[in-house]
């Protein structure tokens, strides 16, 4: 990949690893990748993963939520923060010419109108890049294998993924919605994923350093996360893998 931060490290140190480690990897695919600005980001969050992935400001960031708002001016990623549902975009059609969202379009019930408005708002074209947990997030949990369906949807709710879907279940959205898929790629192999459904439990004492200092991360020195980062880097590869549990897909608009 083509980048020299050590983006482990980074997400490490702010984050539970059991996202940390995930966003690692998606942040080393932005590095290869083209965008011509200005930016669109459907679904910045709070900034956070921005900041960490690219040395530039992205110039819009677009989220429906306040607080993540809030949050998102803290972390100074976007040249302009805007509070909006991704399905009713402010801006003019054919106004970007690039566009990103990371690990949030699982997350949308009303999917396809969020994926039409990116798409009116994109210029002809422009690469619309995005990635998503696939089938595998949920067949291949652990604890499925001794509790059944029961935890599955359990997870799924906390996770709030409204859709775990193969490639072709996304190309036929971006094609109804205006887009041509271009490429994809699966990655977080069955491990990586476990270890990452085994770090909602053992991550707890981030939730509770969370509640009492706002903060996942006591000590964001590399001694204190050198163990940490020493586990989860085996399982933090970017390297493609065929039975991904997740996917980053590139399209453009027709």
């Amino acid at each position: 990949m083509g980048s020299k931060k050590d983006f482990l490290y980074l997400q490490l140190r702010d984050l539970p690893y059991f996202r940390a480690f995930l966003r690692a990897i998606e942040s080393e695919y932005y590095q290869d990748l083209s965008l011509p600005a200005p930016v669109y980001d459907v679904g910045c969050g709070d900034g956070h993963f921005a900041s960490l992935t690219f040395d530039q400001k992205l110039d819009v960031g677009l989220d429906p939520w306040r607080f993540s708002m809030r949050e998102a001016k803290k972390y100074n990623a976007y040249k302009s923060l805007v509070e909006a549902d991704g399905a009713r975009s402010p801006f003019p059609s054919n106004h970007f010419p690039s566009a990103i969202s990371n690990s949030v379009l699982e997350h949308i019930p009303h999917i396809d109108d969020v994926l039409k408005e990116t798409a009116r708002v994109l210029k002809p074209n422009a690469p619309f890049y995005f990635c998503v947990p696939n089938t595998r997030y949920l067949s291949e949990l652990s604890i499925s294998k001794f509790l059944g369906k029961g935890y599955t949807e359990w997870f799924r709710r906390i996770s709030r993924v409204s859709h775990a879907d193969e490639p072709d279940v996304w190309e036929q959205r971006l094609e109804q919605a205006g887009f041509k898929l271009e490429r994809w790629w699966h990655y977080f192999s069955p491990a990586s994923m476990r270890v990452l459904e085994w770090g909602h439990y053992f991550g707890l004492p981030s939730v509770v350093a969370r509640v009492l200092t706002g903060r996942w991360i006591i000590s964001r020195a590399e001694w204190n996360l050198a163990l940490t980062k020493s586990f989860v880097k085996k399982y933090a590869s970017p390297e493609p893998t065929a039975n991904g549990t997740f996917t980053f897909y590139i399209a453009k608009k027709k």
